[in-house]
C-alpha cells in the first residue's frame, strides 16, 4: 500500500515505521502543510495522521483530504484518546492509537476493504 503518515514523533516513527510498516511504500511528513503538498501531487491509499502537530491539528487536514479525487482511508494515530476521538468526529476511517500500533496492518487492511468508492 501506499501510504502517507504525518506525524512528528521522530523516534517513533523511525521504530514503528520499521516494524510495522516496512512492506509499504511509506512517505513521511510532520506538518499539515507538508500533508496538503503531497497530497495535492500524490495519490495515497491511507493516510496515518497524528492530532497534534507542529503547524496545527490533523482535525484540520481531513477537510483537504475529503476534497481529493482519489480519496485515501485516514486512520487517527494519537497518543492520547482526545486526539483520536477528535479525529474520528472530523471524519477518520479508523482509529490506531501509538500504544497499539501494532495493530495498524488489521487497522489498515478493514478500513481499506470498507472504503466506499
Amino acid at each position: 500500500m501506499r501510504l502517507l503518515w504525518v506525524e512528528n514523533h521522530t523516534v517513533f516513527v523511525r521504530i514503528a515505521g520499521k516494524q510495522f510498516l516496512a512492506g509499504h511504500d511509506l512517505s513521511i511528513v510532520s506538518t499539515i502543510a507538508h500533508a496538503r503538498e503531497l497530497l495535492a501531487h500524490h495519490t495515497f491509499d491511507a493516510v496515518l495522521l497524528d492530532y497534534d502537530l507542529d503547524d496545527g491539528k490533523g482535525t484540520e487536514l481531513i477537510p483537504f483530504i475529503r476534497q481529493l479525487a482519489t480519496i485515501p482511508v485516514v486512520i487517527a494515530t494519537s497518543s492520547h484518546d482526545d486526539g483520536n476521538n477528535a479525529l474520528n468526529a472530523a471524519g477518520a476511517d479508523g482509529i490506531c492509537p501509538k500504544g497499539k500500533f501494532s495493530q495498524i496492518a488489521t487497522i489498515l487492511e478493514s478500513c481499506i476493504a470498507h472504503q466506499k468508492f
